[in-house]
């Protein structure tokens, strides 16, 4: 679970696995770092890349190896097998250490979002997102509300942070005032798209406000890769910047661009 009096800077991994592999492993170890699979990433992987995101990101955290063994022995197995193996490969790289009088110092809990971004089948898309070992995923706003209320419950059975993703909703308060229950998350999305053919578009930041004077909840600000627009999310009470521009192929800079963008969000 997300720690609401944290400031959190989410990297989504878009490219193919190899890119990812590579951008994870030298991006810093820092408990405000969330990985995010990339819609584009799922739809070209299914589950099997959200658990090589996973796997890939332990094996930062952890320590060598233990991520990269885990996906090798669970890549096809059900939830309860990839958990096992997880386990098991965690024990053997502790036994390992403290062979040779290591201490095994773990700072955090890897987080991964996977960003399925589901319109319809709200239950079977948690369920996918849970196989591949996600610790939290996405549903647009723009999804019928059965759909939402139908995915926010099965989060909840689960385990998972049920986010939901406003882009293209105009007044996602109302969205919201519709809901059973609230999700832990709130995405305001400009689209790459919108970006790319309509340069006015400005992110919704004059939402946040709205939304967190009537709900004990938590925001996500994704459209904006640069410094100053990530600078503007916090300023305006964002609680999660979610950038991927500049971490859609691994660089020299990676390292350095993750730094700095988590300068921003203290």
């Amino acid at each position: 679970m997300l720690d609401k009096k944290q400031h959190y800077l989410q990297i989504a991994l878009n490219s193919t696995l190899n890119e990812a592999q590579s951008i994870v492993s030298c991006i810093p170890l820092d408990k405000r770092i969330i990985i995010e699979a990339g819609t584009p990433l799922i739809k070209a992987y299914g589950a099997r890349g959200i658990r090589a995101i996973r796997s890939y990101w332990e094996g930062r955290v952890f320590g060598s190896g233990v991520g990269l063994e885990t996906f090798k022995l669970s890549t096809e197995g059900p939830w309860w097998l990839n958990l096992l193996t997880k386990s098991l490969a965690k024990k053997q790289a502790n036994i390992k250490k403290e062979s040779f009088g290591e201490k095994e110092e773990v700072a955090f809990t890897p987080y991964i979002v996977a960003d399925l971004k589901c319109m319809d089948r709200g239950v079977r898309e948690v369920e996918i997102a849970r196989q591949g070992g996600a610790n939290a995923v996405t549903a647009l706003g723009q999804a019928p509300i059965e759909t939402l209320d139908a995915f926010i419950e099965k989060c909840e059975e689960y385990g998972l942070d049920a986010m939901i993703d406003m882009m293209n909703v105009d007044f996602p308060l109302n969205v919201l005032r519709q809901l059973k229950k609230i999700p832990e998350v709130v995405i305001l999305h400009r689209g790459v798209d919108e970006e790319a053919f309509n340069p006015e578009k400005e992110i919704p930041f004059h939402e946040i406000q709205r939304i967190k004077s009537d709900y004990d909840i938590m925001i996500a600000v994704a459209g904006g890769d640069t410094f100053e627009e990530a600078r503007r999310a916090i300023f305006n009470d964002a609680d999660i910047v979610i950038v991927w521009k500049s971490f859609y192929t691994s660089s020299v800079d990676t390292a350095k661009l993750a730094q700095e963008f988590l300068k921003e969000i203290r």
